[in-house]
């Protein structure tokens, strides 16, 4: 494996070398090119993650005005993006929600809600995890169920790698966690990332309201794809459930009465959501989440130590990374010079196989690397690319961002998926079956919205 990383820097050194002193081919700025070269090499470094995604983020901030591609200030300038603080406040709402143990009473509310018979048993478990995913990052989600989740596991007596319901229960929780992550702005970092990139490019936004009522009613229709494929691809080799109902009332009555602490932070979980979705365009959305995460602290409701142990603040330097190289992708023309190139072999193709070809690009690259590195590798590509095609910036996002969100059968895809695999209760060949099934589910179910609801909306045409 160290051989292997250690490969991987070498050929990613020797392609920036190589990109970065040949000849500039006509139409490309020497900075242009240069550019290019940090791409690729951050390209290569992501994909084998053979350095972390946040190392190779700071090696890009310092690479890109030692190659002379922007200035120095400009380089880090880019951490100071609303779009970084905005994250930064999520996570701190975040982890009051899981620190007050409000997240894990939701989640056991909802699971024993719906958990009477196996199968109902597996859709609350998916409900659980999509309907948080929408208000905290999908990996907490699953940190959170997992425990509640191999409980209830350990008290049906399911044997890992030999039953099948055990499984579609670990799946259930994984699945859930990542349908329901892309349904608003909190349940992961790429969609945050990508208003980044936009507001970078060309000083657009999307509103917090307006992705929910795009993608909203998408992460519904896949949480009910998920549950149909896990309940026929697995067999249920369990009748009776009773042991399960057991565990789930037994961590009910662990967690007594709601406390003053979960009282005060759904109080402001709930004002902070109601003001995104009602004053974020006026006041922007950073702003709002870091007079919530101050709120926090004004009202006791949290303490820094917490905030540094659920805090990923690698993702935090990943964006800043990320949108230098988007950038400077942008600015230097690097990015129109390969939309270009791309588009002299796909002139004459209509715009909605433009957009398919985006999003199918999105959803495969998103199962090997992190959806984060998924968006910031795609998405200043495809801005050029759309450009030449007549498509707007804002169906890009969509056609990028959400499918980048839809890993399901390696866990290295996303975090939820390594979390439920390390319970040991199924193989990678399971996951890898039942994860493509569906991933072409969701793409097909993804293309329709996009024809028809997205249209509609006037996000697509």
């Amino acid at each position: 494996m160290r051989r292997a990383k250690i490969l991987s820097i070498v050929i990613a050194l020797v392609l920036l070398g190589a990109i970065a002193f040949a000849p500039s081919p006509a139409g490309l700025s020497r900075a242009g090119q240069n550019a290019i070269a940090i791409f690729v090499l951050c390209f290569v470094l992501w994909v084998s993650n053979a350095l972390p995604l946040a190392v190779t983020s700071l090696l890009a901030i310092v690479l890109l005005p030692m190659l002379g591609v922007v200035p120095l200030t400009r380089s880090f300038a880019l951490f100071g993006s609303p779009v970084v603080f905005f994250i930064l406040g999520a996570f701190m709402l975040a982890a009051a929600l899981m620190r007050s143990g409000l997240s894990t009473r939701l989640a056991v509310a909802f699971i024993r809600r719906f958990g009477k018979t196996p199968k109902s048993l597996i859709a609350g478990i998916i409900l659980s995890g999509g309907f948080l995913a929408f208000w905290m990052p999908e990996h907490a989600v699953a940190a959170m169920l997992f425990p509640i989740v191999l409980e209830i596991a350990r008290a049906l007596d399911l044997q890992p790698r030999k039953s099948g319901y055990g499984a579609a229960l670990f799946l259930a929780l994984a699945w859930g966690a990542v349908v329901g992550g892309i349904a608003t702005f909190l349940g992961g970092a790429r969609a945050p990332l990508a208003l980044g990139i936009l507001s970078e490019h060309y000083d657009l936004t999307i509103g917090f309201l307006d992705w929910m009522v795009a993608v909203a009613p998408l992460s519904i229709i896949l949480m009910f794809a998920a549950y149909f494929v896990l309940t026929k691809f697995f067999p249920m080799d369990v009748q009776d459930i009773a042991r399960a109902k057991d565990a789930l009332d037994a961590k009910a009555r662990e967690l007594g009465p709601v406390s003053a602490r979960e009282k005060g932070v759904s109080a402001i979980t709930a004002l902070t959501i109601a003001a995104w979705i009602f004053a974020g365009r006026d006041f922007g959305l950073a702003p709002i989440a870091l007079l919530a995460s101050v709120a926090l602290f004004v009202f006791g409701l949290i303490e820094w130590k917490s905030v540094e142990e659920y805090v990923n603040w690698g993702v935090i330097l990943m964006y800043g990374g990320a949108l230098a190289i988007a950038a400077a992708l942008h600015e230097t023309g690097g990015a129109k010079w390969i939309a270009d190139v791309v588009m002299a072999r796909a002139a004459g193709l209509p715009s909605m196989w433009v957009v398919a070809t985006f999003a199918l690009l999105a959803a495969f690259l998103t199962e090997a690397i992190s959806n984060v590195a998924a968006v910031a590798l795609l998405l200043p590509i495809c801005f050029g690319v759309a450009e030449g095609a007549g498509i707007g910036p804002i169906t890009v996002v969509y056609a990028v961002a959400v499918p980048a969100g839809l890993a399901f059968a390696l866990p290295m895809g996303t975090p939820p998926n390594a979390i439920a695999f390390s319970a040991g209760y199924f193989r990678l060949k399971d996951s890898v079956a039942a994860g493509a099934i569906l991933k072409l589910v969701a793409l097909v179910i993804l293309l329709v919205v996009a024809k028809f609801y997205w249209a509609f909306l006037g996000i697509t045409g």
